[in-house]
């Protein structure tokens, strides 16, 4: 390390490459979980689960699995660019308490929906 680099300082091309591997990741993990989704609504299609709770509660599956994996690719991308451990350390905390507030709210939706998986199967054993 020279005398005049700071201790935390990334160089230039070291910061452009990872922010151009962030990037990559990025864009191939939508790549598969858009095929995952179209997947899945395919299945959905064919089995007729798609008017069903549990329809319901794959599609959101999907809908958190894009968003929190957006989120850790904003956080990805943006300790890249950070400057020192502090920043870094900011960066971390904010995602952490963004991440466990959506996660409450997803755990209650998921209950939400688990009543209504449960009421579609009370349904459909009745008809039976």
């Amino acid at each position: 390390m020279s005398s005049t680099q700071k201790p935390f300082e990334i160089p230039t091309e070291m910061r452009d490459f990872a922010e151009k591997g962030v990037q990559n990741a990025r864009t191939a993990f939508g790549t598969f979980l858009g095929s995952a989704r179209k997947l899945a609504e395919t299945v959905q299609t064919s089995t007729q689960t798609s008017q069903t709770g549990m329809g319901a509660a794959v599609a959101r599956g999907f809908d958190y699995t894009e968003q929190h994996a957006t989120a850790t690719f904003d956080l990805a991308e943006k300790l890249v660019r950070t400057r020192d451990v502090k920043e870094a350390l900011e960066l971390q905390g904010e995602y952490m308490r963004n991440q466990m507030s959506a996660l409450q709210a997803q755990a209650k939706e998921f209950a939400t929906l688990s009543e209504s998986i449960k009421d579609d199967l009370t349904k459909a054993q009745t008809k039976a």
